[in-house]
């Protein structure tokens, strides 16, 4: 039954490497603790190869070990999941500040954008005015050619 829990609780809260020399510690500890409350299971030192008191008062001993070093375990598992919420908010916070500039440099860029197709606009609008004021300048260029080509044909 111990082995059980404990087999549950090593495969529900496994850690990265970095973070489990602690936990692989107590784990090696409490590993110690099993072997010698199996020993301490078998002792028969009564009569007839009978359990004595003493047997099981020490067997319950070595159980009282055991769940103390599990509860070492399961807070040390608590406090790697603590570190872990601690860093995932960090990191959730610097995505925000990250998202906030990329977001004030879009806003940035859309109105660099709109100033510069508006001078674009206004550049074309001066382009057709001045094209409408040399065409108006040619066809009265034009027009004053053909009027005093027309004057010397008659002198």
């Amino acid at each position: 039954m111990p082995l059980l829990v404990f087999s549950l609780l090593v495969i529900l809260f496994q850690t990265e490497p970095t973070e489990s020399a602690k936990l692989e510690k107590l784990v090696n500890e409490r590993e110690i603790l099993f072997e010698q409350w199996q020993n301490s299971e078998s002792k028969k030192s009564g009569i007839f190869g009978n359990r004595t008191k003493k047997d099981m008062s020490e067997t319950n001993d070595w159980l009282k070990r055991i769940i103390s070093k599990d509860n070492q375990i399961i807070e040390e598992i608590k406090l790697s999941g603590e570190i872990k919420s601690a860093v995932i908010g960090q990191e959730k916070e610097d995505y925000k500040t990250i998202t906030l500039n990329l977001e004030q440099d879009v806003q940035t860029l859309k109105r660099a954008l709109a100033d510069r197709d508006k001078t674009i606009a206004q550049k074309v609008s001066e382009r057709r005015t001045f094209e409408w004021i040399s065409l108006i300048f040619f066809l009265s260029t034009l027009g004053l050619g053909l009027w005093v080509k027309r004057l010397y044909k008659r002198i």
